[in-house]
């Protein structure tokens, strides 16, 4: 499981015009899930999610986790990040998740995410969406579970 963090100022996810997501201060989590990812994967990458130190403390440290701080945390399906870019001048998606496990594997996140954190928003599995954010840094890592 891939989830490519930024920290914001604020971020909200649009389908069709309307925003089906949104949070003020705290992590825009793109996630890409593959084919190998398991429940342990979910577990592995809500930890880090819930827990990575990117916010900063009174000396301007990067000592605070989303946790610390009690900031959002936008969820938001993004099977790109699974593509498999080694090669040529075109992504293969053939190392992203079937759409099936995909869902199953997202749906688990997002309710463990919402059972331990209190600002829990997401985006619409497999729908054509608009992000919008205030990218605060920039500070922006790849997590790998």
């Amino acid at each position: 499981m891939k989830t490519l963090i930024q920290r914001v100022r604020s971020a909200r996810v649009e389908v069709a015009g309307e925003v089906v997501g949104a949070i003020d201060q705290g992590l825009l989590a793109l996630v890409g899930i593959e084919p190998q990812d398991t429940p342990a994967s979910v577990e592995k990458a809500l930890h880090k999610l819930l827990n990575y130190r990117v916010f900063s403390d009174a000396a301007g440290k990067m000592n605070l986790s989303l946790s610390d701080v009690s900031g959002g945390l936008l969820l938001v399906s993004q099977f790109t990040l699974a593509a498999d870019t080694k090669s040529g001048l075109r992504p293969s998606f053939t190392s992203a998740a079937p759409p099936a496990l995909g869902a199953e594997l997202f749906d688990l996140l997002v309710a463990q995410a919402r059972a331990r954190h209190p600002q829990v928003a997401t985006g619409q599995f497999g729908a054509d969406m608009q992000v919008h954010l205030i990218n605060d840094g920039p500070v922006t890592f790849l997590l790998e579970s």
